[in-house]
């Protein structure tokens, strides 16, 4: 019997309220104040760019979720899953997920860093304040 897994958040586009403040959809990933970031865990994931047209992103995401199932199915077959892992690295970079990042304000990339160490950190501990995490 096979397990199905839960499915994941998708955090292919930030959103911000018209304040300027960030919003997660219900049950979704908390997203920073600017839109570049997701948190999970804790932990800065970079999302996708927000001016990717939606033809493209969803190519795009299309493309991704074909190389993560390749990587799934090469099981031992190591060539096979290096070629799938190329592909979900494409994908992720076409999307501004990895790569060069997608904004212009010269900004660092602190994709994967914690965000109580980075300059969110602020922000990071209001917010787990306000729902009752620490």
């Amino acid at each position: 019997m096979r397990r199905m897994r839960a499915k994941k958040p998708d955090p292919v586009s930030p959103g911000a309220s018209a304040s300027g403040a960030a919003e997660a959809p219900p049950g979704g990933p908390l997203k920073t104040p600017d839109g570049r970031y997701i948190v999970v865990r804790g932990r800065l994931w970079r999302t996708s760019n927000p001016d990717l047209a939606d033809a493209e992103r969803q190519r795009l995401v299309a493309e991704l979720m074909s190389a993560r199932r390749a990587v799934r199915d090469a099981g031992d077959d190591e060539a096979a899953r290096r070629r799938a892992r190329a592909l979900v690295d494409a994908a992720k970079q076409g999307l501004g997920e990895r790569g060069p990042v997608w904004w212009t304000d010269g900004a660092p990339d602190l994709n994967r860093h914690l965000a109580r160490n980075t300059p969110y950190a602020q922000w990071f501990e209001a917010q787990s304040s306000a729902d009752g995490t620490t």
